[in-house]
């Protein structure tokens, strides 16, 4: 690893601070977990700190999902005092997430990080496009949502996340919207079921980084402890303003500008990938 200058060392961190802003608040509006924003900027930090290079892209996946985990429980708990959250739902339908997060992390830690990134930046394009020409419905339909629908839609929806280092709601929210949720509580289950997905996520990035014995300074397997302790208090706290905010303000208008954000950071990683 590079022995960074001061300098160095602070400018990275003033990233973080400066990013964890915005991830934050973003975890709490949509009910994301943030690392569609965090993964990009952890990414970077970990290239020019002189990480390994095949493992760069799983620590900045590791470090993501140990970040969501108290920024998804303030979420949570912010949607639940306005009453949006399906308790139920997260239930009957973690637990299938759940063993979707499972195998992509297996897939996951079997990948070079190239290969990670042009897998981040498909599903990125794909979900950016869904969310840019997305039609809303104004009625809500009957909540119904079968066994089958369940197990797929989750195992689906944990597998992509996995590897990607994100909550999952990105997909979440427009299924509990075709199922029939009004979209205040899609958003607040979608973040009780992205806690689901970070918790298993990170335990699996940890067991990951162990078990292929990487030596990386200043982490556990592939979670990188100052990141963590830089992001978590910020993104938490910036998550119960934005839940607050979701309450608010108008989503049909926010849901092109996060659609057009996606296909930025898409934009970035492809970039990223052919630099390789």
């Amino acid at each position: 690893m590079e022995i960074l200058s001061q300098s160095e060392i602070i400018f990275l961190i003033f990233i973080m601070i400066i990013t964890a802003i915005p991830a934050g608040f973003a975890a709490g509006l949509f009910g994301i977990g943030g690392g569609l924003i965090t993964v990009p900027i952890l990414f970077y930090i970990f290239s020019t700190s002189g990480i390994e290079p095949n493992y760069v892209m799983h620590l900045a996946v590791g470090t993501s999902f140990g970040i969501i985990i108290p920024t998804s429980i303030v979420s949570v708990m912010t949607h639940h005092q306005h009453k949006a959250v399906d308790f139920n739902i997260v239930k009957g339908y973690g637990i299938f997430v759940a063993s979707g997060v499972i195998l992509g992390t297996i897939l996951a830690s079997s990948l070079k990080t190239k290969p990670l990134i042009l897998f981040f930046t498909i599903v990125v394009y794909i979900l950016s496009f869904y969310l840019l020409f997305l039609k809303e419905k104004e009625e809500n339909l009957n909540v119904k949502m079968s066994l089958p629908a369940r197990v797929i839609a989750g195992m689906v929806s944990g597998f992509i996340s996995a590897p990607m280092g994100i909550g999952g709601a990105v997909m979440n929210v427009p299924i509990l919207k075709f199922f029939g949720y009004p979209i205040n509580k899609a958003i607040g289950s979608a973040a009780a079921i992205g806690f689901v997905i970070a918790l298993f996520g990170a335990g699996g990035f940890l067991i990951s980084g162990w078990y292929l014995n990487v030596k990386i300074p200043l982490s556990i397997g592939f979670l990188n402890i100052p990141a963590f302790l830089i992001f978590f208090p910020i993104t938490a706290f910036m998550a119960r303003l934005g839940a607050k905010a979701s309450h608010r303000i108008n989503k049909k208008k926010m849901t092109k500008y996060f659609g057009l954000f996606l296909v930025f950071i898409g934009t970035r990683f492809l970039y990223e990938y052919f630099s390789l």
